[in-house]
């Protein structure tokens, strides 16, 4: 334990550690993992340049880096999808797609690629890695105890991601030196990360992200660790709210203009969420701490609500996944963008929070989005993606998200 303690303490140091408006509009299972194992045939740049903060008096009029436009003083856009779920199948494709790039090993790129288009319309964009990564040449696993291609993360700093979190369930699958690689691979991507930890100084570390106009933190945390226990308690962020809470206060006292919860909870393939994500998100909310709360982990899309005038988006589904020929909703996803906006006072609100249903496709595989705008073309079928789309926004609305003011991201009609 003490060598593994030394190795990850010297990494660690080989690495920088990093308005209220009138009307506020403001995922790991297990089953759908094994079931990937044996599924069977079913039908350039990044965001723009993260700048230091601008004082309100020198920004005399209103202004909005991407998105929608600002209501505001000040605005900033956060966009964030779900589980980064890496099986065989998509290795096997990634390998497929460098050999017709004519490049060496494996290219993630062309899976992700039509998620660039979105994380361009926003300022920040936040991506889950939930599994642990092997070095670049392998060995591989899936299901039960991955350790999946690092090039997943590349690929997710080339369309335009900027941070990852980090806390699952399946976190340490390959122990600390699966944690270790990890984070290395992120840092050597630029990828900025929060939710496991090499050191407990490390661990006591907040996220911060600054756009240009506004500081922003994060602070993750998972329900549990498939019956696995980490090496460190400190190795990796649970699903605690006055844990969660302490982190936001400390955030908020480090200069945090906005705090997003990031929860990695819920059960798999449900429809709603479950008492503990209620439980824990209100207290979040109810805190004060918090501008926003998101989730991953059931493999489904969830309802999104506003609770006392915040945005709680319980499940964003799938990022990435194969496919699943038993529950279909494993198949989707959920993109979000939350536009955050400054009032007089200084306070940070939600002005507009959109969303983009999606499905990854195979033959060959790919993310795929099915909004209304189609983007990206017909992604399986026009029925299929229309299917798609009224499943998600009948999840979406369940409880009441499109009264309080969430809308379809239609990405074609943004300027």
């Amino acid at each position: 334990m003490g060598n593994r303690l030394a190795k990850a303490a010297h990494r660690a140091g080989a690495v920088a550690s990093a308005l209220t408006l009138a009307a506020v509009l403001a995922g790991c299972g297990l089953v759908a993992e094994e079931n990937a194992r044996t599924t069977p045939a079913v039908s350039g740049s990044g965001t723009g340049t993260v700048q230091p903060s601008v004082s309100p008096a020198a920004m005399p009029t209103p202004t909005s880096g991407a998105g929608p436009a600002c209501p505001t003083l000040r605005c900033t856009s956060v966009l964030m999808t779900g589980d980064m779920l890496v099986h065989t199948q998509l290795w096997q494709q990634a390998r497929e797609d460098a050999a017709a790039g004519g490049k060496p090993g494996l290219d993630f790129v062309p899976l992700l690629e039509g998620q660039r288009r979105y994380i361009q319309a926003s300022d920040l964009a936040i991506c889950h890695q939930e599994t642990p990564v092997a070095l670049p040449d392998g060995p591989f696993s899936s299901y039960p105890s991955f350790n999946v291609p690092p090039q997943i993360i590349t690929a997710a700093k080339d369309v335009g991601y900027q941070a990852c979190t980090t806390a699952s369930n399946h976190t340490i699958d390959r122990s600390t030196d699966g944690v270790l690689r990890t984070l290395d691979a992120l840092d050597a991507a630029g990828l900025k990360h929060t939710g496991s930890y090499r050191t407990e100084a490390e661990s006591q570390g907040i996220l911060m992200v600054q756009t240009k106009a506004a500081k922003i933190a994060v602070i993750a945390g998972a329900y549990g660790l498939n019956g696995l226990y980490p090496e460190y308690a400190w190795q990796v962020d649970m699903l605690d709210a006055p844990t969660m809470i302490a982190k936001a206060q400390k955030a908020r006292a480090l200069g945090a203009d906005i705090v997003l919860g990031a929860m990695h909870a819920g059960d798999e393939y449900a429809s709603e969420a479950n008492a503990q994500q209620k439980e824990v998100a209100h207290a979040l909310v109810d805190s004060g701490q918090f501008t926003m709360i998101y989730g991953h982990h059931t493999h489904s899309v969830l309802p999104i609500e506003n609770y006392k005038g915040t945005w709680i988006v319980y499940g964003l589904g799938n990022g990435v996944t194969e496919l699943s020929p038993w529950y279909v909703v494993n198949n989707e996803g959920l993109l979000v963008r939350a536009q955050f906006s400054q009032d007089a006072s200084g306070k940070w609100a939600a002005s507009d929070l959109a969303w983009a249903p999606s499905v990854i496709v195979r033959g060959p595989y790919r993310w795929c989005s099915v909004a209304s705008d189609a983007p990206q073309g017909t992604c399986a079928t026009p029925e299929a993606d229309a299917a798609t789309r009224l499943r998600t926004a009948t999840v979406v609305d369940a409880m009441g998200a499109a009264t309080a003011g969430a809308h379809e991201l239609l990405i074609t009609k943004e300027r």
